[in-house]
């Protein structure tokens, strides 16, 4: 059987690399000069350990979706790992805020599924960035920037750059969630690679990793709703 994959090239990057994305998808790392050949056989040498990661549980499985979330009174919605409930309020101010459950003021209303992403984004950026820094000095690693990031299939990255990104739907999971997420994408600044000194590196900074991991698994796909 073929495997399909992308490759992404860059100047910065020194060996070939392959990953795979939480769709499944089989994305190879590599440097400008190496060559299509290069690659298709470092592809080929890999392909055990292709189909083994694309079968892992930690990878994302499309079920069908479930009907979804209307912003409308009595729906409820995660924040940090805890279900809340919305409220819609009329009032002339323009901010949503949570006081035992979520105030949303009626003129958001309008935008449907976009009406809390720029008061979850404020929060992750609140939340999850001072946890990167405390955590990169616990490992004793440094980073390039942190940054919360909009992206499909992915919780988080670490960059050729050493910068970090972290999805900012992540601030609807629980703190030890978010602490995992972390832990993973700081790690690879010791090992690249998903060694067990990597998982090592994770399990000690994280030692409720596997609970995380299958927290992730299990909601993963309610992060990803739209409000």
């Amino acid at each position: 059987m073929d495997i399909f994959y992308f490759v992404k090239r860059s100047s910065k990057r020194k060996k070939v690399t392959i990953t795979i994305e939480r769709d499944r998808k089989v994305v190879v790392l590599a440097p400008n000069h190496a060559s299509d050949e290069v690659i298709a056989r470092i592809v080929e040498a890999k392909r055990h350990w292709i189909y083994e990661k694309m079968r892992h549980g930690q990878k994302y499985t499309r079920r069908p979706h479930p009907p979804g979330k209307e912003l409308v009174n009595g729906e409820s919605v995660l924040y940090l790992g805890r279900s809340y409930r919305i409220e819609i309020i009329d009032t002339e101010m323009e901010h949503i805020w949570l006081d035992q459950h979520f105030l949303i003021p009626a003129t958001r209303v309008s935008r449907k599924k976009g009406a809390m992403r720029d008061w979850y984004i404020a929060r992750a950026k609140e939340g999850i960035l001072p946890r990167v820094s405390k955590q990169a000095e616990e490992l004793g690693v440094s980073f390039g920037q942190a940054r919360i990031v909009d992206t499909q299939y992915r919780w988080g990255s670490c960059t050729i750059s050493n910068n970090i990104n972290l999805n900012w739907r992540l601030i609807k999971a629980p703190i030890f969630v978010i602490d995992y997420v972390i832990a993973h994408e700081l790690a690879h600044l010791l090992e690249p690679n998903h060694t067990p000194r990597f998982w090592n590196i994770v399990s000690t900074q994280v030692p409720n990793m596997d609970k995380a991991r299958s927290w992730l698994r299990e909601h993963g796909q309610i992060l990803e709703e739209g409000i």
